[in-house]
């Protein structure tokens, strides 16, 4: 019986684990909303907002200057020339970090060698049933993409990407924002419409 149970935890265990590890390994989660009755193959033309959200204290920092490589990388993919002035698109971008704390519970088994250890081994007492409780602190990312019809200025789309940072992420942030910013894309109104002129 006490070997049953103690098989059924492990199981248990593992089954657990293996579904942290592979919602870890989901990436993070995209959405996009788009205005409506919006032609984006009318539009030629991008240029950046004056002062990006990422921008403090009145000079561009480096995560700027990522942003700003990756999503013209995007744009110019989907047929979009830059232009410094007179652009029909404007994109305004922002990035958040903040650090998040997890309460973990899982349950574990222990045995009882009674008083002073005096069973040593020989035998175990009754396995006593707790939980085990871990906290875990994990940094969490946001970014927000916004394009803006110039003229009109409003809003035509957005994409946002939400999702737990992987240590490779803090410790190369160009190549991690050049690979959420791939991701946010994907979801554009006109991915392969806008025509090259």
């Amino acid at each position: 019986m006490l070997r049953k149970n103690i098989k059924q935890m492990v199981i248990t265990c593992a089954a657990l684990a293996a579904l942290v590890i592979t919602g870890c390994a989901t990436g993070p989660k995209v959405r996009s909303d788009a205005a409506a009755n919006t032609n984006f193959s009318s539009y030629k033309t991008f240029a950046f907002m004056p002062e990006p959200a990422t921008d403090k204290a009145g000079y561009a920092t480096l995560v700027t200057q990522h942003f700003k490589d990756a999503i013209s990388a995007e744009m110019t993919a989907l047929g979009y020339q830059y232009s410094e002035t007179n652009a029909d698109l404007l994109v305004n971008f922002n990035s958040n970090v903040e650090t998040r704390t997890d309460v973990r519970s899982m349950p574990s088994a222990t045995f009882n060698y009674g008083y002073y250890n005096y069973r040593r081994g020989y035998y175990a007492g009754f396995p006593l049933y707790t939980n085990d409780v871990d906290t875990i602190r994990y940094k969490y990312g946001t970014v927000n993409i916004d394009v803006i019809d110039a003229e009109k200025k409003q809003l035509v789309w957005e994409g946002i990407s939400e999702g737990t940072l992987k240590k490779s992420d803090l410790e190369k942030p160009k190549q991690a924002i050049s690979e959420v910013v791939s991701l946010i894309f994907q979801q554009y109104p006109t991915r392969q419409v806008v025509p090259q002129s």
